[in-house]
């Protein structure tokens, strides 16, 4: 099983980034799936979460209105489309799927918000 996310770089305040999380080894599409990040000398924290179909998201009050997760299960792949970015949403990024009670993550993706 492999979880790989992709997409994290350098961008200004005010920008805009797409992470995208690609799993390989199973089918995800009847599982949930998410989003969190951990900041330099902090916890890591869920940022967003999406239902096995992409029915039903939900977001951390920081990014609500401002991010946006979706998936294609066809694909594998779940996303996080990120806008109007602050520097607090700097940090390295993970996606996660539980499968048989077992939480698989990636190996992260670097955001920086920076000028």
């Amino acid at each position: 099983v492999h979880v790989v996310e992709s997409g994290g770089g350098l961008v200004q305040p005010g920008g805009s980034l797409r992470l995208s999380c690609t799993v390989s080894g199973f089918t995800v599409s009847a599982y949930i799936m998410s989003w969190y990040r951990q900041a330099p000398g902090k916890e890591r924290e869920l940022v967003a979460t999406i239902s096995a179909t992409g029915g039903i998201t939900d977001y951390a009050d920081s990014v609500k209105g401002r991010f946006t997760i979706s998936r294609d299960n066809a694909k594998n792949t779940m996303y996080l489309q990120m806008n109007s970015l602050k520097p607090e949403d700097t940090a390295v990024y993970y996606c996660s799927v539980v499968r048989f009670a077992v939480r698989r993550w990636g190996q992260g993706t670097q955001v920086t918000v920076s000028s």
